[in-house]
């Protein structure tokens, strides 16, 4: 039987800035004949004071046992798909303990982490391109990996989302990336935490798939996990180009993927 990656990054109308309900995107992961899936809406910003969360962002805080229910009679309700309840969470330096609390209001899965701001900057946010023209690019990747590197380290996350986003729109340093891949991938064995294959990026201006195949490798080399996501925000986008996913992994050296229930790790072998 053909091995089918699991879609572990799909996103609903509850994060504000997708479409669709959780049925259409079960449904749509049966027509792409995918056998396990994963929610992973955002959660609320919980770094934000109530009235400035923006609910085109992450849901707000009282849909979040809504979700969780959602997801979970879902899992009922079809028992012939593998479904998790994942979250997606961002990570704000210096906010941690309040993301530990918050996590502890559910039965997730597992959690993915991810990095969307730099300094309070939007980076990946198409309304914010101008901060691009204001800063070194050389210096908004440091900060990026630097980033990514102490979300690592928090100990909050299984899973570190598109972990190459800040090429999202093209931009890209001169310099040659393989020392930060080296360092990154070196914090992600020490701290447990899987990288995720991300097709999103094919989608984006920077036309590639998160993260660079040269990344990849290194975190292969380095025996750090790793998970696969669409990053669906629209149903159609379930399973988004998964033979491609399927081949970057296998060019990496991976021989298998990481699953999880309830927040425990197994590997299974892509053949």
């Amino acid at each position: 039987m053909k091995f089918i990656l699991p879609d572990y990054h799909i996103h609903t109308r509850r994060c504000g800035h997708a479409a669709g309900t959780p049925e259409a995107y079960v449904t749509a992961a049966r027509a792409a004949g995918l056998s396990e899936i994963g929610f992973a809406d955002h959660i609320p910003m919980y770094w934000l004071p109530k009235a400035e969360r923006d609910p085109g962002l992450a849901m707000q805080e009282e849909e979040l046992a809504e979700y969780v229910a959602e997801v979970v009679r879902l899992r009922e309700e079809n028992p012939d798909l593998i479904i998790r309840l994942g979250i997606e969470a961002d990570f704000i330096p210096g906010r941690t303990e309040e993301l530990a609390a918050a996590l502890l209001s559910a039965p997730f899965d597992y959690v993915i982490g991810s990095v969307h701001y730099i300094d309070g900057w939007a980076f990946d946010h198409p309304a914010h391109l101008t901060g691009y023209a204001q800063r070194d690019i050389r210096t908004i990747y440091a900060g990026y990996f630097r980033l990514l590197q102490e979300a690592a380290r928090s100990g909050l996350f299984d899973i570190l989302a598109h972990p190459d986003l800040v090429k999202k729109f093209g931009y890209r340093p001169e310099d040659d990336l393989r020392p930060w891949y080296a360092e990154t991938a070196a914090v992600f064995a020490a701290c447990g935490v899987c990288v995720e294959v991300n097709t999103a990026g094919l989608r984006a201006p920077a036309g590639e798939i998160y993260p660079a195949l040269d990344f990849l490798k290194v975190c292969r080399e380095y025996g750090v996990p790793v998970t696969a996501g669409s990053d669906a925000h629209a149903p159609g986008q379930v399973g988004y180009a998964w033979e491609q996913a399927l081949e970057w992994l296998r060019a990496a050296g991976y021989r298998e993927v990481a699953v999880f229930e309830k927040r425990r790790r197994r590997a299974v072998p892509l053949e």
